[in-house]
């Protein structure tokens, strides 16, 4: 590739990172008295557009990390299985990125890879990081995440960061997108163990990026804007100010838009400021979750690579397919690693954990056996760290707790369905994937209806210690898995934070010394009536009497406390 984008630079270039380090020592140097300075923003959006790079800079950097990793070459070539291909190294010298190959390069080669890449964008944030804490050793630091972004693993992150920031576009042209942009916002409000964040960018109208670019239509930049304040957010920002003339983003929305200040844009991004700063006792209140679904950077990476019995695996497909069910029937969620403490959860979901280390199935197994509750769905708990088939059949460190094997993986093609059979008789479609189980102690809740695996389980549930574990064998269609995840659910003794709502509202609630806030949005095109538990104020609707009654019209929103 050759400049004219941007991002064009290697992140393993000590040349590129000398010359970031001075330009921050002037900056620091020259702001750090000034008493408009609150917190330093350091890159912008890392990985985006060049998340790798395989020139040879970026591959003798590969081999000191790798060096540093497992200390050998020995260690190495057990670690890659490169006994298979006669791949074998006798020096960490011959090692290479995985460029392009004939046909598969090594798994485990590429996942390090992945690893590694990660690693030389951080490295780069921190360099920085380290200029500033040094000359403005009080001044927070954060950097913007693009949305939940592959590239980047933001745990990792977060952990470096005082404060998590993410730029989220959502699309008008996606019904769902509001679905999409929650599960964002709860992996963000999630990095750093609920604290509240800041949404850093997102469009006061239209983007420039998408094939297609719609405006927000009248009352969705503040009703996406309140989401994110209701899952978490202390801060609210965009881009960009002023809409520019020319250059790649001049058709990217603005708060001052080309026509200026007399326009609905700018009229509804001041409303906007000025309701978000007649609540000021939100900032600083956070929100608590029974149910904490499993995201690992690692297992994405692996799970996504190729010679699989199918590359139609996708991670965030998946996991959205079982975040959604939980943001239609009103249940917050966290979004956590699999290492964090599950102590606090009544439930715990593990989409697609491919990759699983034997901590971790320990960690999940003893969650079920103290009492939890576990929803895994198919090809899960199969490869080690190092992306090795855990020994003892599929999945290995977690056939204790589910109370099965898979005996065989049958994905599906392209365009194929299969029938699953449930309980209350009703048939659905399920897609993508399926597996020959055998259970061992599970029994069949649901079962495949046609298909070579007819009349064999497509999930399963398993009595464990005084807990219960579920296993989804396929994709289920969206009923069946809401369906599913109702059950799990009640049994897990798990509610919404305010039922009986209208389908499109979504409830929220943040507390803390603030006081406790109850927000409510309608992601619908009606207006909904509804009837709440008790008498309380509208901060948004100032000099109306308490009520126990609310109509909320279409993107309409409440930010409810009582009297």
């Amino acid at each position: 590739m050759w400049p004219g984008g941007r991002q064009h630079y290697c992140p393993s270039s000590r040349v590129y990172r000398e010359h970031a380090v001075r330009l921050v020592e002037r900056l620091a140097a020259r702001y750090a008295d000034h008493p408009a300075l609150e917190m330093w923003h350091i890159g912008n959006e890392y990985g985006c557009h060049t998340p790798m790079c395989w020139c040879d800079e970026s591959a003798a950097d590969f081999r000191r990390w790798l060096s540093e990793r497992y200390g050998d070459v020995d260690s190495l070539n057990d670690a890659w299985s490169t006994a298979f291909w006669a791949q074998r190294y006798d020096s960490f010298d011959e090692v290479l990125p995985p460029r392009l190959a004939p046909t598969f390069p090594n798994p485990a080669q590429q996942l390090d890879f992945a690893r590694f890449s990660d690693d030389a964008l951080l490295r780069c944030y921190l360099a920085e990081k380290e200029v500033l804490r040094r000359i403005t050793p009080d001044v927070p630091v954060t950097t913007n995440f693009i949305g939940v972004h592959k590239p980047v693993d933001a745990f990792r992150w977060a952990a470096e960061e005082d404060a998590v920031s993410v730029d989220v576009y959502q699309d008008p042209h996606d019904e769902n997108t509001h679905v999409s942009a929650g599960f964002i916002f709860d992996v963000t409000r999630s990095a750093r163990g609920g604290q509240p964040w800041l949404l850093l960018e997102q469009a006061p109208s239209a983007v420039n990026w998408r094939d297609r670019n719609g405006p927000k239509p009248p009352g969705r930049m503040r009703l996406w804007s309140w989401q994110a304040v209701a899952q978490g957010a202390d801060a609210v920002l965009y881009f960009q100010w002023r809409q520019s003339r020319g250059g790649a983003e001049k058709y990217h929305s603005a708060m001052v838009p080309h026509g200026g200040t007399d326009t609905r844009v700018f009229r509804e991004v001041s409303e906007l400021g000025h309701e978000l700063a007649s609540v000021p006792r939100v900032a600083g209140t956070r929100s608590t979750a029974d149910v904490a679904l499993v995201l690992d950077w690692n297992s994405w990476w692996a799970l996504e690579l190729d010679s699989h019995p199918s590359t139609a695996l996708n991670q965030m497909e998946i996991a959205l397919a079982h975040y959604r069910p939980l943001f239609e029937a009103g249940v917050n969620c966290d979004v956590v690693p699999p290492d964090r403490d599950l102590s606090g959860y009544r439930l715990v979901i593990a989409p697609n954990l491919y990759l699983l280390k034997e901590r971790d199935a320990a960690r999940l197994t003893d969650f079920v056996r103290g009492g939890g509750h576990l929803l895994v769905s198919f090809f899960s708990g199969i490869v080690d760290d190092c992306d090795r088939v855990h020994s003892g059949g599929y999945p290995a460190p977690l056939r204790e707790v589910l109370g099965l094997r898979v005996e065989e993986f049958w994905p599906l093609a392209e365009r194929d369905t299969v029938d699953v059979r449930h309980p209350d008789g009703t048939v659905s479609r399920a897609g993508l994937w399926s597996e020959a189980l055998v259970p061992e102690g599970a029994r069949a809740v649901a079962e495949f209806g046609s298909g070579p695996l007819a009349g064999r389980p497509a999930v399963t549930r398993h009595s464990f210690g005084e807990g219960q574990a579920w296993y989804v064998a396929t994709r289920l269609a969206p009923e069946a898995m809401r369906a599913l995840t109702d059950d799990v659910c009640r049994t897990a003794s798990v509610g919404p934070v305010l039922p009986g709502l209208p389908e499109h509202v979504q409830a929220t609630v943040r507390e803390g010394d603030g006081g406790r806030f109850v927000f409510l949005l309608n992601h619908g095109q009606e207006e909904a009536e509804i009837q709440l538990p008790e008498p309380m104020t509208d901060a948004l609707a100032p000099g109306a009497p308490p009520a126990d009654r609310l109509t909320l019209p279409a993107a309409g929103v409440a930010v409810l406390s009582k009297p």
